[in-house]
């Protein structure tokens, strides 16, 4: 009998954002915590608004009851060593050994135009085998040692990013070692041109944190046509939770199933909150993930 130890949590995003301050920046930290818990969420990944001492978010999550499910960690192995990176990982590592979570949302952050007012094709690129295998064991380094706290790197494809396409995506796994998880996001994949299937097919083996975002194709089509930047494409709605739109989320959690994965399926849907309204919003990700799960579930037993 195959099981299906899966939780099901969500991204603070969809109440306040990172990358925008400005989109839901009035909405206090407990806001989204007492809601999420509310709706069933039984953890949050981390945002700017959360403690960052580690006995301070133990007992902030633990009056909540919800787990720490991670956290983004904006790295840099592009343009520094794997041991300057190693330093400089160290609170936010200890953060999160100290409170449970055993993968970290791996960003690469160095040149991105993820949250820079240029269009998308100018995101940076590795034009040269040599830079792909110096980035590739810089990575590998990195992650043996967060490994080594019991913390496994889950490298995040990211739109603007220096891996984006579904070709970065099998470039990088086969060039770093298993010690390098795979962050599969659904949404992201979809914006780059990827089938999210075949990716997810392709690197299940890899993978150790899931983000459940769908996708507004007619809002990415205007994003590539007009050359917008990342953040035009999330103002503009290119983003939303799982059910709201066309990524085919019922075949993703049963090939998740079948494969034996094991972890969070997170909802993160960057969204302005005035549009989306957080709530209605983060219950429909939710009552759509936990509808999919319980049936894969009860087909297991």
């Amino acid at each position: 009998m195959t099981t299906f130890d899966v939780r099901i949590g969500i991204n603070p995003l969809s109440w306040m954002n990172d990358d925008l301050p400005s989109l839901g920046g009035e909405t206090p930290l407990d806001v989204a915590l007492t809601e999420g818990r509310r709706i069933g969420y039984e953890g949050f990944e981390l945002g700017n608004k959360f403690p960052r001492e580690p006995q301070a978010l133990k007992t902030l999550l633990a009056q909540y009851d919800l787990a720490l499910v991670s956290g983004w960690y904006s790295g840099r192995l592009a343009e520094r060593s794997a041991e300057d990176e190693i330093a400089a990982v160290g609170p936010h590592l200890d953060l999160l050994a100290k409170n449970g979570a055993t993968v970290m949302v791996y960003g690469e952050v160095a040149n991105s135009i993820q949250g820079a007012p240029q269009p998308l094709y100018q995101r940076p690129r590795f034009f040269s085998d040599a830079r792909w295998s110096e980035y590739a064991e810089r990575l590998n380094t990195f992650a043996a040692y967060t490994l080594s706290r019991g913390v496994r790197v889950a490298y995040h494809h990211h739109m603007g990013a220096y891996v984006e396409t579904p070709a970065d995506v099998d470039r990088l796994m086969s060039l770093t070692s298993d010690d390098v998880g795979l962050l599969f996001d659904a949404g992201h994949i979809t914006f780059a041109g990827g089938d999210p299937l075949t990716v997810l097919d392709k690197h299940i083996a890899r993978v150790c944190h899931v983000h459940c975002k769908d996708v507004r194709p007619e809002i990415i089509r205007l994003a590539r046509n007009r050359n917008w930047s990342f953040l035009d494409a999330v103002i503009n709605g290119a983003f939303t939770v799982p059910g709201d739109g066309t990524v085919d989320f019922a075949s993703i959690i049963a090939r998740l199933k079948r494969h034996g994965y094991r972890g969070w399926l997170v909802v993160e849907a960057e969204q302005d909150p005035v549009i989306a309204p957080s709530y209605a919003y983060a219950e429909k990700g939710y009552r759509t993930l936990r509808a999919l799960v319980d049936a894969n579930i009860e087909e297991a037993a």
